[in-house]
């Protein structure tokens, strides 16, 4: 019967699309949404103002569908192996963060390949994680040793990087040219690799001056907040942000990049990869403590790990309407960081730090997806 009702209603708001400002419409719209229809739409346009709008995506159905069955017969390393390149002698937080949010998601093992000086801190911060100090700053390095530091900073990585599920770049990263360059080779050699990124913070920095790095990479996810999003919508559609018409120009954005997955931070996360156009509006909370983009970069590496094994497995016979694993991992990590820094706020209140919501990280996934079931 609600089949049946459901199918009613949309064979009507086809007939009725043209008509789109009609009262009619509005109401056959929000009785499709009432009964649970419209979860697989990417986009539609709104013809009476000529605008693109993105649509609420299912997002718990997405996290059920990707997130892995806990099975004795599984090894270590199979529910996923991050990697976060950050971390220097300002920001050693942001590492850590993103770090062990994807352990506190499901992943298996988590490491941080950071410099030197933020190593034994990182390190101090949990013993769950596995640091590698390898990077260095300008300031640590001599002009006539940098082409051979470099060359020993990209070999250590090297010999870790086949077994990563996924990169999460820019975490407390800081702007120190010499470690922007050695970062940028990283990234090329995780292209080569077909290794995905996650792309944060002053990676973003990075990627805003060298559009190169990802143009065409559609493993790649950029997670801008809104001062970063700016300054990527300067450098690439020369122009400055347009609030009424964000889905069309983010967008653009990503079109214009090469087909990269572009998840804009806000009051509604807007995700897309140039094609599709998802949204994800979950109240999250209100009190907005640093430290909740680099939980989001780490929820989104884990969750993409975890849709590419999927869509990999189950091939055509996956229920998933989206099968680009970039959108579906930035939809399940922008609804899992809102879930948990909701729990968070509802029991801290206005003293909700980063660690709380951390902490609630674990809960959120229960609550959706059930370790026993």
């Amino acid at each position: 019967m609600l089949m049946n009702s459901k199918l009613c209603l949309l064979r009507c708001a086809n007939n009725c699309m043209l008509l789109d400002c009609s009262p009619v419409f509005r109401r056959q719209q929000f009785l499709i949404r009432s009964l649970g229809g419209g979860g697989g739409i990417d986009h539609h346009t709104n013809y009476s103002s000529g605008k693109m709008q993105s649509v609420e995506v299912d997002a718990e159905n997405i996290i059920r569908a990707i997130t892995p069955a806990l099975d004795s017969s599984r090894h270590k390393g199979q529910a996923g192996n991050i990697a976060v390149i950050g971390g220097c002698r300002e920001y050693t937080g942001a590492p850590y963060f993103a770090a062990i949010s994807a352990l506190k998601i499901g992943a298996d093992l988590s490491h941080v390949f950071c410099t030197k000086d933020a190593a034994h801190v990182i390190k101090s911060y949990s013993p769950e994680l596995i640091v590698h100090p390898v990077l260095e700053e300008s300031y640590n390095v001599r002009e006539e040793d940098k082409k051979m530091i470099s060359s020993k900073v990209l070999a250590e990585v090297d010999k870790w990087i086949e077994r990563f599920n996924c990169l999460v770049i820019g975490p407390g990263l800081g702007r120190d040219p010499f470690l922007l360059d050695c970062v940028s080779e990283i990234m090329r050699h995780a292209r080569q690799s077909n290794i995905p990124i996650v792309i944060d913070g002053d990676g973003l920095f990075l990627v805003t001056n060298n559009l190169d790095l990802v143009s065409g990479y559609a493993l790649a996810v950029l997670t801008p907040n809104v001062n970063e999003y700016k300054r990527l919508v300067q450098k690439v559609l020369s122009s400055e942000v347009n609030d009424e018409d964000a889905t069309q120009q983010v967008l653009s954005l990503a079109k214009q990049i090469g087909g990269v997955t572009i998840l804009k931070k806000g009051k509604s996360d807007i995700i897309n990869d140039g094609d599709t156009v998802k949204s994800v509006s979950i109240y999250g909370s209100p009190r907005r403590c640093g430290g909740q983009g680099d939980i989001l970069s780490g929820s989104v590496a884990v969750f993409l790990s975890w849709a590419r094994q999927h869509i990999e497995a189950a091939g055509p016979d996956s229920n998933l309407s989206c099968k680009n694993p970039t959108v579906l991992g930035s939809i399940a990590g922008s609804a899992m960081m809102r879930k948990a820094a909701s729990l968070a706020f509802s029991n801290k209140k206005r003293s909700t730090v980063t660690g709380d919501i951390i902490e609630c990280l674990g809960k959120s996934l229960e609550d959706i997806c059930p370790a026993s079931s």
